[in-house]
């Protein structure tokens, strides 16, 4: 049975020992709706078997090495050990109790089953997964019944270069067993596995993360890049064209795409061209830490009529907010007046996020149409457009670029799309009247896709900045870097360094 709402908020378990809340209440309780939404079982779990798990992923490799060596330092103790994968499919588990592995055996807590919240309910895994952030669930505290004999603590994985989710490290003990240093355990193991993905990418750079939301209000005025958008590609105003049909029948558009690939700015144009007059209000998931305070600014703006609303990367919500920002929504609705016949409702919504089904239950299922957001590298014909726009953008006028630049900034896949480009050219145009590729980052005359080791980067970024000289030749840079013409050329071609001329 479910707790009651009033009771799940005053009364959730303490540790007796600590005297501090195990699990915070909204998540508790948004968690036990959701496992009664997903009709898990409150008596006995029911997980899916999902088959042998994949073991060649980077993370795996990473992850199965720290608990390997946290195993042997931890192996006469009541503990399992696991890694999972993001949807919650259990790949490894190491214990030396043999009375716990039978006991996990018959929930089937082992590998090739799953353990999201829609499979097995409240745990301490799935619940990391969901809200994706370190996560303690005790014993009584479980959504079914036959987990309530065991205490677990699990901490999500993110890719340190990519920023997306990996999966999770759990630890699992019996429910009379001290979880005070469970979570730390974890916590270190997670942390562990990352440093160690981070070690052994080759020397791309770890990505940082959210550092909290940003609100932006835009009112009856373009929204950025709407200068340009008159010349943009067939693959940006088609997609244009269908946000701006879809919000003028009063539709829930999602906007899929990278990240970086102007998501946002494609709802704000759509929906300056449908509402011009109303106010958008576009606001980025934020950091973990500062989730609560993002929800509470929502509830007096939802409530104003002629508002447009933007949550950008929805996806990276935790799974309670997005059930709280659903239920807001619908409180704004509810209190708005009814539009009338044949006009654009008084509140208009709009998300974004990578995929479709990475948006959250309930916030899923208020999407009526999905606009695909093509990346920068498959509408090559917008790079210069916004490469001059940005470059005006930064010194308030005209800014020229050499045949050379162009043919660098074509020439690019741009993995972190518009906000990479924008990045460049802006620290090129502060330098510059006139970009030329002297004024640009060195990777970008490097092969496509190629990985360099950090040494090999230095290497590139020194031969790059002489041959980038005014006049520069081949045979110059060799001797400025003392090494023979043939010697640079041979690392030219290894490096995959391609000067435009």
């Amino acid at each position: 049975m479910m707790p009651n709402k009033d009771e799940a908020i005053v009364t959730l378990p303490r540790d007796p020992d600590a005297g501090q809340l195990v699990t915070p209440a909204k998540r508790l309780l948004a968690s036990w709706q959701r496992s009664e939404e997903y009709g898990v079982s409150a008596d006995e779990v029911e997980p899916m078997w999902a088959g042998s798990a994949k073991t060649d992923s980077l993370f795996f490799q990473c992850g199965q090495e720290v608990l390997t060596g946290l195993y042997s330092t931890l192996a006469n103790e009541p503990l399992s050990l696991m890694l999972t994968d993001s949807a919650g499919l259990l790949l490894n588990r190491f214990s030396g109790d043999t009375s716990l592995l039978r006991a996990l055996d018959k929930v089937h807590l082992a590998p090739g089953f799953a353990f999201s919240e829609r499979d097995a309910g409240t745990n301490g895994m799935g619940l990391a997964l969901a809200d994706r952030i370190p996560t303690l669930v005790r014993a009584e505290e479980h959504y079914s019944a036959s987990l309530r004999t065991y205490t677990c603590a699990a901490v999500p994985v993110f890719d340190p270069v990519t920023g997306l989710l990996e999966g999770s490290v759990n630890i699992t003990t019996w429910s009379r067993s001290s979880p005070q240093l469970l979570l730390a355990l974890a916590e270190s193991a997670a942390g562990n596995t990352s440093a160690l993905m981070l070690a052994r990418s080759q020397g791309r750079k770890e990505k940082a993360g959210p550092k909290g939301g940003v609100f932006r209000i835009q009112r009856g005025k373009l929204e950025p890049a709407a200068g340009t958008v008159r010349r943009m590609s067939s693959a940006w105003t088609s997609a244009l064209d269908h946000a701006t049909h879809a919000l003028a029948s009063g539709q829930v558009v999602a906007a899929i795409g990278e990240q970086g690939s102007g998501r946002a700015t494609l709802l704000a144009q759509a929906i300056r061209q449908v509402r011009p007059g109303d106010r958008i209000l576009s606001a980025a998931a934020p950091a973990p830490g500062d989730v609560e305070a993002w929800l509470s600014l929502w509830t007096p703006e939802l409530a104003k009529p002629a508002t447009a609303v933007i949550v950008e990367n929805v996806d990276l919500l935790p799974a309670w907010a997005a059930q709280e920002l659903h239920a807001q929504a619908l409180r704004a609705l509810s209190s708005l007046p009814v539009s009338p016949a044949g006009s654009a409702p008084t509140l208009a919504w709009a998300v974004t996020a990578e995929r479709l089904d990475g948006i959250p239950h309930p916030l899923a299922g208020m999407v009526d149409t999905v606009v695909s957001t093509p990346a920068l590298r498959e509408r090559g014909d917008d790079v210069m457009h916004l490469a001059r726009y940005a470059a005006r953008q930064t010194r308030l006028r005209d800014i020229n670029f050499t045949s050379a630049a162009e043919k660098a900034l074509m020439a690019h896949d741009w993995p972190e799309n518009i906000d990479e480009l924008f990045t460049v050219i802006h620290a090129a145009a502060v330098k510059t009247e006139t970009i030329d590729i002297s004024h640009l980052p060195a990777y970008l005359l490097g092969r496509r896709r190629l990985q360099l080791t950090r040494i090999e980067s230095v290497e590139r970024d020194e031969i790059v900045r002489c041959l980038s000289k005014p006049g520069a030749t081949v045979s110059g840079a060799a001797a400025e870097l003392g090494i023979s013409r043939a010697t640079i050329y041979r690392r030219m071609a290894r490096l995959g360094i391609t000067i435009p001329r």
